[in-house]
């Protein structure tokens, strides 16, 4: 459901959007980013569609974009595969590049803009450099947006070291802030999150994509 809020021309939400985590099971975010938990304790480490522990652990981190990606799918109810098999699409279309060092280069927005638009009903506007009041204007009935903050955001009340590094999902906004489900967020920070604009500009790398579903 999606809903204008009363009282307020600038204000729109959508309501149920499904919240789903980088790993397993939301319980099992604070250990993991917190205490370096091994995440293949979790007993739900498969549900994404893993099989192999050692893939998962090295994927489960950097997913907060595929995982932006299958809250907007299932709440708009277009069929995709799991977020492992999301996962091996994304890398035939080049939206991660493994490095010479081990690491990933990724998500790269413009390979996921092209893939997303082949592979889903959805279209997908790459906004590089974007004030975040912009982006959050985006948001409407068939539209949310994915915006790069630092990972830090899951604690808004702790002075940032730094801007970007991680996607969430932005999907209601009002004049003064926003609503958002953050992948690797804590609770109380983690599903149908509220922060006012000044609180999320500290975050914020001013860089985003708007998701808008095409019309049936």
């Amino acid at each position: 459901m999606s809903e204008a809020l009363p009282h307020d021309e600038a204000a729109f939400r959508h309501r149920n959007v499904p919240y789903y985590t980088q790993w397993g099971s939301r319980e099992w975010v604070l250990p993991i980013v917190e205490h370096d938990a091994d995440p293949c304790e979790d007993p739900d480490w498969q549900r994404c569609g893993f099989d192999d522990p050692e893939r998962y652990r090295f994927w489960a981190s950097r997913l907060c974009g595929l995982t932006c990606l299958e809250s907007a799918l299932d709440f708009w109810r277009i069929a995709h595969p799991t977020r492992a098999a999301l996962l091996d699409a994304a890398l035939a279309h080049g939206v991660y590049r493994m490095r010479d060092d081990g690491g990933v280069d990724g998500l790269i927005y413009r390979p996921f803009a092209d893939w997303v638009q082949r592979t889903f009903a959805i279209d997908v506007d790459v906004l590089p450099d974007a004030p975040l009041r912009d982006l959050a204007g985006s948001i409407g009935e068939d539209a949310m947006t994915i915006v790069s903050v630092s990972p830090e955001i899951r604690y808004p009340e702790r002075p940032n070291n730094a801007r970007g590094g991680h996607l969430i999902l932005l999907h209601g906004r009002n004049d003064d802030g926003v609503w958002f489900h953050n992948p690797s967020g804590v609770a109380p920070h983690q599903a149908d999150v509220y922060l006012p604009f000044d609180t999320m500009e500290r975050f914020y790398a001013r860089r985003g994509m708007v998701l808008k579903r095409r019309p049936a």
